[in-house]
């Protein structure tokens, strides 16, 4: 079988456990069908979600301790399974389960969120991710509050009263878990927590919930105990000193194990730096041949965003029509303008909604993300292994790398061509993206503190739109520590995308067929929110993890 173009040009290891701490049983292999894969696949989602203490989810030591046969024996099912003769797609969801078993195998031996990371312990979700799960480590007895209308009805009352009830004993557990010795994690966490006494604050002064005595006890419980989280977590912060990255080797084996990057530490380091040049010159270049045009107008009223805003959802609905770009689906366009943004005053700008005000296409361009869920809500998979979020961020090579990439496919396809001045913005968001991953690279090696790799994130950042805004600065090397890969998939995942593009393209051409990309993307969206990898293996047959 051919090599894929462009991953001959980095080192590739092969698809199996490289830390010589962890040894896959040498099982002997035994004949079995796509169905028995699904059937374990079901106990292990039912494994995965931990047993309940006092209400919450259980996630003290000597539990998982007593848990861990079941697990092995979970994954002994999966590793003694014979796919001969299975479909490249049965075989695709055999390896999305070999790698969320992983993930639960490197978060009990290494990562470990329960006991490095209090913003683990954050129960109050406000709004929904763009990305198929919550970006980070999170527990498994969140509240979703976007997800309830009020006033609630009986059954959603009890689910809530239920789910509020359960953050006073998970904030106690917390204090016995976290002994961890993490000192950045530490210190961002305790903002992320102390966010959270003032959601449950402001949950107060919603009239259906302040109106009725339960929930309002229950949500003063949950705030009293969640302040009073808060106030152990500072008292203990001044204890904490050791870095909070997991170093180069467990990075690589987390990357290839679980995210299904086939790439190293030091591959990533290459590309992010190399996007990061590329799209410093290229904004040049662009700025030169612009030289002579006005400056993109900003706006700066709710009026004028209101119509730039309506005339760009337009632009771009219009353009993935009739340019072929994609099968636009009757919903795409609701989830587009669902999260189109407000305006923002100038002062109060960060790098998201600077560049909005200028031009929102290259940032609706990476609201792809939004088309990606509704896909999932609207034409679930067929694959039940597919259907939901894949655990443990897995999917950030494509969701993220995908959103990314298409910011530059749909500006080389034609986005801008009546507005030459937006092209630039694409280049100043490509290369903050590579700087904020490049920077995090260097953390999780514990070469760079979270500061450190902040300041690359800001300082490599054209026009200083990084410099207006320290909030989102932590917050985004925050995750990125918290999460290992998150920060580069933006950048490494737009990589992967391109070479399965060019694969995709090749082999077309060498079987004299027509290269039209609409078949691309909606091939593309057909597979589900799973690692480009794998993707790229499923629509071309070429296997990027292949020696």
């Amino acid at each position: 079988m051919k090599k894929s173009l462009l991953l001959v040009l980095v080192s590739l290891l092969a698809f199996s456990c490289q830390n010589q701490d962890v040894q896959e049983p040498n099982l002997e292999k035994s004949a079995a069908s796509y169905s028995d894969l699904v059937a374990l696949f079901s106990d292990w989602r039912v494994f995965e979600n931990p047993p309940k203490y006092d209400g919450a989810p259980d996630y003290r030591k000597e539990t998982f301790e007593a848990r861990q046969p079941d697990f092995k024996a979970l994954q002994n099912r999966l590793l003694a399974m014979d796919t001969s003769g299975w479909s490249i797609a049965e075989q695709v969801d055999y390896r999305i389960v070999w790698a969320e078993m992983n993930g639960y195998d490197f978060n009990h031996r290494i990562l470990k969120p329960w006991e490095r990371d209090p913003a683990f312990y954050k129960s109050i979700w406000t709004s929904r991710s763009d990305v198929p799960a919550h970006e980070g480590p999170t527990h498994h007895g969140v509240l979703e509050l976007w997800q309830y209308s009020f006033p609630l009805d009986e059954s959603s009352k009890a689910k809530f009263l239920a789910e509020l009830r359960s953050i006073p004993a998970l904030n106690t557990q917390a204090k016995t878990n976290l002994t961890g010795n993490a000192k950045e994690l530490w210190a961002a966490g305790i903002p992320t927590i102390a966010e959270q006494a003032e959601d449950l604050k402001n949950m107060l002064v919603l009239a259906e919930l302040a109106k009725d005595p339960e929930l309002t006890e229950a949500i003063e419980e949950a705030q009293s105990s969640t302040e009073d989280f808060v106030t152990w977590l500072e008292a203990e912060a001044p204890k904490k000193t050791e870095p909070s990255g997991i170093g180069k080797e467990n990075y690589t084996w987390y990357l290839q194990n679980v995210h299904l990057v086939p790439l190293t530490w030091e591959d990533e380091v290459m590309i992010l730096k190399r996007e990061l040049a590329r799209a410093w010159n290229s904004l040049k270049l662009e700025e030169h041949q612009n030289r002579n045009l006005p400056p993109l107008p900003e706006a700066n009223t709710e009026a004028d965003f209101d119509r730039l805003t309506e005339e760009s959802i337009q632009k771009m609905m219009s353009f993935l029509e009739d340019q072929e770009i994609l099968t636009v689906k009757d919903y795409f366009e609701p989830a587009l303008r669902a999260h189109r943004g407000d305006f923002v005053p100038k002062e109060r700008r960060n790098f998201f909604t600077i560049g909005m005000h200028y031009d929102p296409l290259p940032l609706y361009s990476h609201f792809y993300h939004w088309f990606e869920l509704a896909i999932m809500d609207n034409e679930p998979h067929a694959s039940p292994i597919r259907r939901g979020p894949l655990l443990y961020n897995i999917f950030d090579s494509r969701n993220e790398g995908t959103a990314t990439a298409v910011e530059e496919m749909f500006m080389d396809a034609g986005l801008y061509e009546d507005s030459p001045r937006s092209r630039e913005i694409v280049y100043i968001m490509i290369a903050q993206r590579a700087a904020r991953g490049l920077g995090s690279l260097y953390a999780q090696a514990n070469e760079m503190t979270m500061v450190e790799a902040g300041g690359i994130h800001s300082n490599y950042t054209p026009r200083g739109w990084m410099k207006t805004e320290k909030e989102l600065l932590l917050f985004e090397q925050h995750l990125y520590m918290r999460q290992p890969g998150y920060g580069s998939s933006y950048i490494t995942g737009k990589y992967l995308l391109e070479n399965a593009l060019a694969d995709y393209a090749r082999i077309q051409e060498e079987k004299g067929e027509e290269f039209k990309l609409k078949n691309f993307f909606d091939q593309l969206n057909g597979i589900g929110s799973i690692p480009i990898a794998l993707g790229h293996w499923e629509m071309t047959g070429v296997d990027p993890f292949e020696n």
